[in-house]
């Protein structure tokens, strides 16, 4: 004999559920106590005496990790409830995938009605269940039209220059929310030093320490912003923010330089200058150093060396090596006399000229732009929107224009610097530590080639 199902009272125990987010409480008919009035009244129209209010107040709708929405949905499972009401099918969510998993998979398995009283919806008939599927999806357009917007308004907000506000703020400043831009705070002159020690080749787990960071990430994530030049970065695009630069973007160029480089030719831990750039002139093989008895140290070529056969270009190279000391004596005379001859052929910077016209055309146009907005205010014009929006591309064409003029006379000083650099360390070379002898050499050159009988030398630049 099989059991029946107990029988449904008509009028259990009823949930009503409120929702208002940090804004809707502002708004009439969104408050708390007139949501209240509005379930109550619901209530005693329906002949409905048992009931209990849960109050999510200042939570968004876009999720369900809600205290007073996580209990009612554990009160449904435990059969507390059977029925939940609310005013509006958006004060549940505005995800239509939340609201459909809140229905459809907790409420109408434990045999839980829902009601929502500005639909007229009631799940217990089909229609209503029917309506529920068409308002849950208005409700998740609506969440994504306000997104869009949203979207929309912060990348007009960074064009002209503001920070996108909100929190993670870069460490060096601070956000001024009345001005809408970032302010140099007492940890800039840290930023300095960061950019001045990395650009020195001290290395980012060293920086750290010696600035006081926690992590060596951090002081990468500082030394990546481009808002410390004066820059906002926003959805893969660059805009020239009103804020103060902490360094130029000169520096910050050097530094994303030497970055590159350091990627590319990582510094060597080993005790020898020219590790990693040696290679045979015979085979084409990488070479090494190697201890040679008393006498010194040797490089030679690992295609002799058979313990590492995965080097090995050709077992027949007949390349014997050289003495170290010899290669190293020559590579360090070589350098010394290439940057001397690059600094006495003189660098030409692109023409300043270029930039001056570029920079007044970014005056001109940022200045129409201001007037056309003020003309807006007073007199709203769609065709003047429309105006504003070629004009904001054409200053987003000259801003490019000008990092890309700025960025080749930053280029072209570094080389100056870099070359002035080492042409006058010649008499100061025994008094450099180890690892700033490495670090010159890498960011010189890309290679050194033995041949047994003399040596060739790639420079990077």
């Amino acid at each position: 004999m099989s059991k029946k199902a107990a029988a449904k009272p008509q009028h259990g125990k009823a949930a009503l559920y409120i929702r208002v987010s940090t804004d809707a409480q502002r708004e009439e008919g969104y408050s708390i106590d007139a949501q209240k009035q509005m379930l109550e009244a619901h209530c005693t129209s329906r002949g409905i005496k048992d009931y209990d209010f849960y109050i999510d107040g200042g939570y968004t709708g876009s999720n369900i990790q809600r205290p007073e929405l996580q209990r009612l949905l554990n009160d449904a499972k435990t059969g507390a409830i059977d029925s939940v009401i609310v005013y509006r099918l958006d004060r549940l969510s505005r995800s239509q995938k939340d609201t459909l998993y809140i229905i459809e998979d907790v409420l109408n398995p434990h045999n839980v009605d829902f009601t929502s009283i500005n639909e007229h919806m009631d799940t217990s008939t089909p229609m209503g269940r029917l309506m529920l599927g068409i308002l849950s999806a208005f409700a998740q357009l609506e969440r994504e039209n306000i997104r869009e917007r949203t979207r929309m308004g912060m990348t007009e907000r960074v064009k002209s220059g503001l920070w996108m506000g909100g929190g993670r703020i870069p460490f060096g400043y601070d956000y001024d929310k009345e001005s809408g831009i970032l302010v140099p705070n007492q940890d800039a002159e840290t930023v300095r030093n960061i950019y001045a020690l990395y650009i020195k080749g001290y290395s980012l787990n060293r920086i750290a320490r010696m600035v006081g960071l926690k992590y060596e990430k951090l002081a990468y994530q500082i030394l990546t912003r481009k808002s410390n030049a004066g820059f906002i970065t926003y959805n893969g695009e660059e805009y020239l923010g009103q804020h103060e630069p902490i360094i130029s973007l000169e520096t910050y160029e050097d530094a994303m330089e030497c970055m590159r480089r350091r990627s590319a030719k990582k510094l060597s831990t080993s005790e020898y200058l020219l590790t990693g750039l040696l290679y045979c002139g015979k085979c084409g093989g990488r070479m090494r150093y190697q201890k040679w008895g008393k006498t010194g140290c040797k490089i030679v070529c690992y295609s002799r060396d058979k313990s590492k056969p995965n080097l090995i270009r050709d077992p027949d190279c007949d390349n014997k090596g050289s003495w170290a000391d010899e290669v190293e004596d020559a590579v360090v005379n070589d350098m010394v006399r290439f940057c001397v001859a690059k600094q006495e052929e003189g660098f030409k910077a692109p023409a300043q000229s270029v930039l001056d016209i570029l920079n007044e055309q970014q005056a001109a146009l940022s200045a129409k732009i201001k007037r056309l907005y003020t003309l807006y205010g007073t007199s709203p014009d769609p065709l003047l929107l429309e105006t504003i929006g070629e004009h904001q591309k054409e200053l987003l064409g000259i801003m490019k224009q000008i990092t890309m003029e700025t960025e080749r006379g930053v280029i072209s000083k570094q080389s100056a610097k870099l070359y002035k650099k080492i042409s006058t360390i010649s008499d100061a070379w025994d008094a450099l530590t180890h690892s700033e002898k490495q670090t010159l050499a890498r960011t010189l050159i890309n290679r050194v080639t033995l041949t047994g009988e003399g040596l060739e030398i790639d420079y990077s630049l």
